[in-house]
């Protein structure tokens, strides 16, 4: 079982940072990727940003630019460096594992950490 726990989101003004951590825990083999999605009030799940095992990287185009991931396979743990924030990323973020076990995919979720951006 593949235990996701983010943390780091909060409050913050317009033009400041945030880091977004999601933590992996449990039997964890064929990871092809790890993500950050985010869901706001009315609106449907969309990926923020995605890194492959292989290291490529694919943004939302509206985070580009201003938002980095990366990971430390040391503590298997993602991260999610938000810049310049804007009102529009208000959202709940959603740390994603996906992995293949026998030719099968899978997605695990966290439970999700809420980002507000206001002023």
């Amino acid at each position: 079982q593949v235990q996701l726990v983010e943390s780091g989101g909060g409050s913050v003004e317009p033009g400041g940072s945030l880091r977004l951590s999601c933590a992996a825990s449990g039997s964890i083999s064929g990871i092809y990727a790890r993500s950050w999605y985010r869901q706001a009030p009315g609106k449907q799940r969309e990926l923020v940003a995605s890194l492959s095992t292989s290291g490529t990287t694919t943004y939302a185009d509206s985070v580009k630019g201003r938002f980095t991931i990366s990971r430390d396979d040391a503590k298997n743990t993602v991260y999610l460096q938000m810049n310049s924030l804007k009102p529009e990323d208000t959202a709940v973020y959603l740390c994603n594992l996906g992995a293949t076990r026998v030719g099968i995919r899978f997605a695990y979720w966290g439970q999700g950490t809420q980002v507000t951006v206001s002023s």
